[in-house]
């Protein structure tokens, strides 16, 4: 088997892993994008809402509200300078009780504390005004929440990567590999065209199985156990009812179910919450459970009362990896500094705000790289 050497391989061609191979290309790197896939993004990149998150909910000492913020910086600016399609629409967070309507100021004060200072408080007769469909006692409006075309974006990270020299192998799944003593990596690479790679840096952007890649190398550091959680997406039938996105105010720990818009005016709604029994990638089901309609088009009726229940038509389903046990779900990007196996870096639980924080997330990647 031939064996080639890299200066950078990064595994996982979503746009996570795509977006960091623009910034090292970016930076001098020669870098070698694997994807075990057909296509870029096949997975956890285009199986999500493609919201442009504004921040408001994480803890703030958080690395999801520390990239989330960056992040949506970095997006809208590259969106505009590369003309990738995206649109600044807003969202309205909904209260539709005056309990709920109570919370609002404490999401204002949280929003504070994460740097997102631009909300402002609407009575239930000004939210009607703006969206006539609507049903609420006050709202908030977010207008630094977005929607981006996720497909568009990675293919033009991918092509500024790629024009800086860095090259995309797909149908290249990394089957194992050791750490040297020197901190190279040997990897094993099946597919249509095997073959070994002997890299310098090694970066696991492999998403749902980041895990399970990490494991397959030996000498690599201990990955932690991750738990999916499966979230389906009702598409509405006919127009949409909204100009912008419509979120319920958050309850039990969740964001409930809400509205979302597309680039083409297309509403969906979701995700919902479906913890996964199986933690291994390869069982996992991505079928709409029709089922869940009836409780859809319940939590839909609190904010549009108008919603009818066979207009509700399966969309799709995204899984989300979150690091199993964690207190609070954040992300893990663990760099040179916190393990002694060699200059590599390790990604888990890159679940939402991803999209939103990739390029920020990015940043930091090259940074330990050095």
């Amino acid at each position: 088997m031939d064996t080639f050497d890299v200066d950078t391989v990064i595994a996982g061609a979503g746009v996570i892993g795509i977006a960091i191979a623009r910034a090292l290309a970016l930076a001098g790197k020669d870098v070698l994008l694997l994807e075990k896939n057909a296509l870029i993004g096949e997975e956890t990149s285009a199986r999500n809402s493609e919201v442009i998150h504004a921040g408001i909910y994480y803890d703030p000492r958080s690395l999801k509200a520390q990239h989330c913020l960056r992040g949506k910086a970095l997006l809208y600016a590259f969106c505009e300078e590369r003309v990738a399609p995206y649109r600044r629409c807003g969202k309205m967070i909904v209260a539709t009780d005056d309990q709920e309507a109570e919370k609002l100021t404490s999401i204002v004060e949280h929003a504070r504390a994460n740097g997102v200072d631009d909300l402002t408080f609407l009575d239930g007769r000004e939210a009607m005004t703006i969206e006539p469909a609507l049903t609420a006692v006050a709202a908030l409006r977010s207008p630094s929440t977005g929607i981006v075309d996720s497909h568009a974006l990675m293919l033009a990270l991918l092509g500024e990567a790629e024009a800086h020299g860095a090259q995309t192998l797909l149908r290249a799944r990394i089957i194992g590999g050791e750490v040297k003593p020197d901190g190279q990596v040997r990897l094993d690479i099946g597919g249509p065209a095997p073959m070994r790679l002997r890299a310098r840096s090694f970066v696991n952007a492999a998403g749902l199985w980041a895990t399970d890649l990490t494991r397959r190398i030996e000498g690599m550091p201990p990955a932690p156990d991750l738990e999916f959680v499966k979230g389906n997406y009702f598409t509405l039938s006919g127009k949409a009812p909204f100009s912008q996105l419509i979120y319920p105010v958050p309850r039990d720990g969740g964001l409930g179910v809400h509205l979302t818009l597309d680039l083409g005016g297309q509403a969906k709604f979701g995700p919902d919450t479906d913890w996964l029994a199986d933690s291994d990638p390869a069982h996992i089901d991505y079928g709409v459970d029709e089922t869940r309609r009836a409780a859809f088009a319940a939590a839909i009726r609190q904010y549009w009362k108008d919603v009818r229940e066979e207009d509700l038509l399966p969309g799709y389903s995204g899984v989300r990896p979150k690091i199993a046990g964690a207190a609070y779900p954040d992300f893990r990007i663990e760099g040179p500094g916190s393990h002694e196996v060699g200059p590599h870096v390790f990604l888990y639980g890159i679940e939402s705000p991803g999209l939103t924080a990739c390029l920020s997330i990015a940043e930091t990647v090259a940074r330990m790289l050095g």
